[in-house]
C-alpha cells in the first residue's frame, strides 16, 4: 500500500513519518509541502492513500481533497487537520477518516490498522464511512441490518444503533453490493443474513422481521419475484 503526505508543516509530516514507518507496513512514497507539486506526483505515480492537511497554501487541503477524490475513487483520502469545522465537508467527499491534531498514539495506529486491514481485503466494500453526531464511523457491512431513505436522508441501521450516509440509497446499495444486500422497496435495503421471519402481507407482499430490529421491513410488489427467487420461496 503506497502512500504520500501533504502537509506544510515539516514538524507535521515527521511525527506522521514515525507512526506510519514504525506502526505500520504502509509504503511512503513520497511527501509534499506543496499541493501543486504533490498533484503532479499523483498524475505519475500510483497512490493508494493520502495523508491530508488542510490549512496550506496555494491550494486548500479540501479542495485538493476534492481533486484527488475526481482524479481516483480508489484513493484514500485521511484528512489530519487542526479545524475540526471541516469535518462534515470532509464526509461528503466520503473520506476514509478525519483526524484532529493534535492526534493520540493510539488513534494514529488504529488508523493505520484499519487501512491495513481495508488493504488485505483487497477492497472498500467490507467497511462504510457513516457519521454520527460530529463523528465519521467505520462501520462493518456485515453488522448492518438495513437502510432506509427518510425525508431526503439515508440512514444507515445496525441493531444497537444508527447513523447517517451522505449518498443516496441507490448510490449506497452499489456501495454494499448484491452479495448480502437487497432493495427491498424504494426506501428499504436489508441484509439478507439479518432476515429471521417472513410474514406473508397484503397484496402477496411481504414484511421482514430482523435480528435485533423491532421494525418490520417491507418487500414491495415489484421486488417480490426477485426476493422469492433469492430466499427460494
Amino acid at each position: 500500500m503506497n502512500s504520500i503526505i501533504i502537509d506544510d508543516e515539516f514538524p507535521s509530516r515527521e511525527e506522521l513519518k514515525f507512526f506510519i514507518e514504525n506502526f505500520s507496513s504502509i509504503k511512503i512514497v513520497g511527501e509534499f509541502e506543496s499541493p501543486i507539486e504533490a498533484l503532479a506526483f499523483l498524475d505519475k505515480e500510483k497512490v493508494d492513500v493520502v495523508f491530508l492537511d488542510i490549512n496550506m497554501p496555494n491550494i486548500d487541503g479540501m479542495t485538493l481533497g476534492k481533486i484527488i477524490s475526481n482524479k481516483s475513487k480508489e484513493i484514500k483520502i485521511i484528512f489530519i487537520t487542526a479545524h475540526k469545522q471541516y469535518a462534515v465537508e470532509a464526509f461528503e467527499l466520503e473520506a476514509f477518516d478525519y483526524i484532529l491534531k493534535p492526534y493520540s498514539k493510539e488513534r494514529i495506529v488504529n488508523l493505520l490498522k484499519k487501512l491495513e486491514r481495508v488493504d488485505e481485503k483487497g477492497a472498500m466494500g467490507d467497511i462504510l464511512s457513516v457519521w454520527k453526531g460530529e463523528k465519521i464511523v467505520i462501520l462493518k457491512c456485515e453488522n448492518i441490518c438495513y437502510c432506509e431513505a427518510v425525508e431526503g436522508h439515508t440512514i444507515v441501521h445496525t441493531s444497537q444503533d444508527e447513523y447517517v450516509v451522505n449518498s443516496s440509497l441507490s448510490q449506497l446499495f452499489k456501495k454494499l453490493g448484491e452479495e448480502q444486500f437487497f432493495r427491498t422497496h424504494r426506501a428499504f435495503i436489508v441484509n439478507m443474513r439479518k432476515i429471521e421471519e417472513i410474514t406473508p402481507w397484503f397484496n402477496n407482499t411481504f414484511m421482514l422481521r430482523l435480528t435485533g430490529i423491532d421494525k418490520e421491513i417491507p418487500v414491495s410488489r415489484n421486488n417480490i419475484s426477485e426476493f422469492k427467487h433469492l430466499m427460494g420461496i
